[in-house]
């Protein structure tokens, strides 16, 4: 079994011990998780702490101090409910970012048994192929994910070690990020006083906490609509195959309705929580909002607006969003390998009706996403099930499916390789493990 499926030992390793945390740096928020292992190696969420954020801007750092001043603060709330200090934190990083390619490695075997170090030397191989950024920079390699092995021709091989054969064939999704940005994200984590223990690909952390295995078995795309970005990640056969993202999110259509009703940023994001759909309904010509106007503060100078004007704002935006989208993914080429699965999560996946919406726009059957793989116990009763427990109803939600992920890929073997990956769902590893256990405690 090589290290990108070495999921089988008797109790997790963390990434500090028994206590290990995740820290999602988004452009409306940071959020931080602790967790801890208790005697039985089960997982539970001790701590938990978000802020608004600052300084981020569609994924990049924009202000050094505004984003150590958010990050210090959610991870200080995050400590004082776990009561445990952290030093080590995994870190997403936004897709926008993100490069994603295939590499199409090949290993003479000579006849004999494929053994552990063999796989290693195919993924080494696969990673001189990082390609750079199309001004020639170099790339950080994030994660060398398997697609596809092939033995002497034959297909459909997903655990090679052991087998005998001549030529092994492998295809793996190589990830990169700007070097640039990583390192000034680094840089403002180390300014906490933190150090960044692991990065993982935003999408790839989504799709851990929200899809299911039949999901990534049978094909599936994962859009992670945040605020200022949008994530896509396409899985299939066990495997992230694709990775994708676009600077844009909910802030957007945040903007477009100040911006349309000439009202202030603040109420135009209210509006759009309590008042916002994808779609218009006969009624929305006959419901009438407040929209207080920029400088007057006196309500008798608010304007009073069919609910249909802030509606007719909202939906072209979204459908920019999703027809940006089903350009990308068919672009991917591997668009078909997704199948007709959808799975939509991230704050902005909460408007109603945007479930339609996305199905209409990708012709694709849609579900909306929230962290499956982390449970919350019933009020009065002791969790005997081993599934990641703690969350609060806040913070289980869409808009923290990425934390949730990150929480998850910390569930590791101590000295996993970082960039070799995942494999979700393999026999016997932790996540199938863990889907069982989710399955057990439901």
């Amino acid at each position: 079994m090589n290290r990108i499926a070495q999921w089988l030992f008797d109790k997790p390793s963390a990434s500090q011990g028994d206590v290990f945390a995740a820290l999602d740096i988004g452009t409306s928020k940071v959020a931080c998780f602790i967790a801890h292992l208790d005697e039985m190696g089960q997982p539970h969420v001790i701590g938990i702490g978000h802020q608004l954020s600052e300084g981020i801007r569609a994924g990049l750092v924009a202000d050094m101090d505004a984003v150590r001043r958010a990050v210090s603060a959610a991870v200080a709330t995050a400590e004082q409910m776990a009561g445990e200090n952290i030093e080590r934190v995994i870190v997403n990083v936004a897709a926008p970012q993100l490069l994603s390619q295939t590499a199409a490695v090949a290993l003479p075997l000579g006849g004999r048994e494929i053994t552990g170090a063999d796989m290693d030397r195919l993924i080494a191989q696969a990673q001189t192929m990082a390609a750079e950024d199309s001004d020639g920079h170099a790339m950080e390699l994030l994660h060398t994910l398997p697609v596809h092995y092939a033995l002497d021709g034959g297909h459909g091989i997903r655990e090679p070690i052991g087998m005998i054969g001549n030529i092994l064939q492998a295809d793996y999704h190589l990830i990169s990020a700007a070097f640039g940005p990583v390192r000034t994200l680094e840089t403002a984590i180390a300014r906490c006083h933190l150090e960044v223990e692991r990065l993982i690909a935003s999408p790839l952390a989504s799709g851990l906490s929200c899809l299911v295995e039949d999901e990534m078995d049978m094909g599936c795309t994962l859009i992670d609509i945040g605020a200022g970005t949008t994530s896509i990640g396409i899985f299939f056969d066990g495997h992230m195959i694709f990775s994708d993202g676009l600077p844009i999110g909910g802030l957007h259509i945040s903007n477009d309705i100040a911006r349309g009703l000439t009202t202030t940023f603040s109420y135009a994001e209210r509006m759009k929580t309590l008042y916002g759909n994808a779609t218009l309904s006969p009624a929305d010509e006959r419901d009438i909002i407040n929209v207080p106007q920029v400088g007057e503060e006196a309500p008798e100078f608010a304007n009073h607006l069919p609910k249909s004007h802030l509606i007719r704002i909202i939906g072209p935006r979204l459908e920019e969003i999703f027809e940006m989208i089903r350009a990308r993914l068919i672009k991917s080429g591997v668009s078909e390998m997704a199948g007709r699965r959808v799975v939509l999560t991230g704050g902005t996946s909460q408007l109603p009706g945007i479930r339609d919406l996305a199905s209409r726009i990708l012709d694709k059957h849609v579900r909306l996403g929230r962290p499956l793989r982390i449970t919350r116990p019933y009020q009065g009763q002791r969790s005997t099930s081993p599934s990641l427990t703690g969350l609060a109803e806040a913070t289980s939600g869409p808009a923290f499916a990425t934390t949730a992920g990150l929480l998850i890929s910390a569930l590791q073997p101590d000295g996993l390789d970082p960039q070799s990956g995942f494999e979700l769902g393999s026999g016997n590893g932790l996540l199938n493990r863990f889907g069982q256990w989710m399955k057990q405690g439901l």
